[in-house]
């Protein structure tokens, strides 16, 4: 009965049931794109914290207070996540990657992604150098990508994940009395 009489309401006003429907048709379009375009700017958020955090820390490492300080890979890691803690997680997606090399020539670094798409577990080295080592810090998040239909656009490895990364090199200042200069 209400059925009924909600056809003849849009039978008697043919112009109003004419903006609901084709509002009907362009919604589910419209909130995808809203969806995706509020995605990729927290994505691009998200990866600006993070390259962000490695800079903080790099710069940690860089004037020696990692070194000096005896900073634990886990202490160094607590200090990445604090830097990203109000948007990213620190748990499993995050894989925080230092190394050393004796110059800039020597640097060989293994890619962040398997042939399969999939994150690299290897990539968790924690060697912070001596002064005037040249020093590798790279951090890895996988961001789980919800936008649905966008994904060929945002998704960049297996899994629908989309791989945030960020790197710092640099060459550690001679913090110590013993060493003059680099």
């Amino acid at each position: 009965m209400r059925f009924r009489k909600f056809l003849r309401r849009m039978r008697r006003d043919a112009n109003k049931g004419s903006a609901a429907l084709e509002f009907a048709f362009v919604a589910p379009v419209f909130f995808v794109l809203l969806m995706g375009t509020m995605e990729a700017a927290l994505i691009f958020f998200a990866q600006a914290t993070l390259q962000n955090a490695v800079t903080e820390v790099g710069r940690q490492v860089r004037t020696g207070q990692v070194q000096t300080g005896g900073t634990t890979q886990a202490q160094f890691r607590t200090n990445v996540c604090n830097a990203i803690s109000p948007l990213l997680a620190c748990d499993g997606n995050l894989q925080i990657d230092v190394e050393t090399f004796g110059a800039y020539g020597n640097v060989n670094y293994a890619s962040p992604l398997n042939a399969d798409g999939t994150l690299n577990s290897g990539m968790n080295n924690y060697a912070t150098g001596s002064p005037c080592s040249v020093v590798l810090v790279r951090a890895f998040y996988t961001w789980q990508v919800f936008s649905p239909g966008l994904d060929w656009f945002l998704v960049n490895m297996a899994g629908d994940y989309h791989l945030l990364s960020a790197a710092a090199a640099f060459r550690n200042e001679p913090y110590t009395n013993a060493v003059a200069g680099c």
